[in-house]
């Protein structure tokens, strides 16, 4: 399963209407997870009639996994150019799996202050829970088997496709 250039703008344009409803007037900040959120919440805000400030966080550190996954290659970061503090934020990631970097996005964005409001928008919902985190605002929602994933590529264009996982030979 892929999608190209045509299918995630298609997604991101009924995401920014979405936005649009449910905020009516408290415009909200939108911060993108990195990087595959970051890349999301940049192309969200450019289908939003007025433009939301923007923000980026790395939640690296923040992850209850971090002894066993350690660090991307590169690593960018936090950037969270507004105050947080009474903001009304729309966390963007680009796939929600188990939730356990929402999680960790929303530890590091109390660092930065007290939100007025968190919700959450993703591209793509796989299941996979571990934790109980669900979406707000979704472009598309997928069963997929454990064994697989939806890999975002970007920043520009953005496309997507289903990959599958090797299973270890101990499992």
């Amino acid at each position: 399963m892929r999608w190209n250039e045509a299918d995630i703008d298609a997604r991101l344009a009924a995401m920014a209407e979405q936005v649009a409803s449910g905020y009516g007037d408290a415009s909200p900040a939108l911060v993108g997870i990195q990087a595959g959120g970051a890349w999301v919440a940049r192309a969200l805000n450019g289908k939003l009639a007025r433009p939301a400030p923007l923000g980026s966080l790395n939640a690296s550190f923040y992850r209850d996994d971090f002894d066993t996954r350690g660090l991307k290659r590169a690593v960018q970061p936090s950037d969270l150019p507004f105050d947080v503090d009474g903001a009304h934020i729309l966390l963007v990631d680009d796939v929600l799996m188990t939730g356990r970097t929402i999680r960790a996005a929303m530890n590091e964005l109390f660092d930065y202050g007290r939100p007025a409001s968190i919700r959450l928008a993703v591209l793509f919902d796989i299941g996979h829970r571990q934790l109980p985190i669900r979406p707000d605002i979704c472009g598309e929602t997928l069963a997929l088997p454990p064994h697989q994933r939806v890999e975002l590529r970007g920043p520009a264009p953005l496309v997507a496709e289903v990959i599958e996982i090797p299973v270890k030979a101990d499992e």
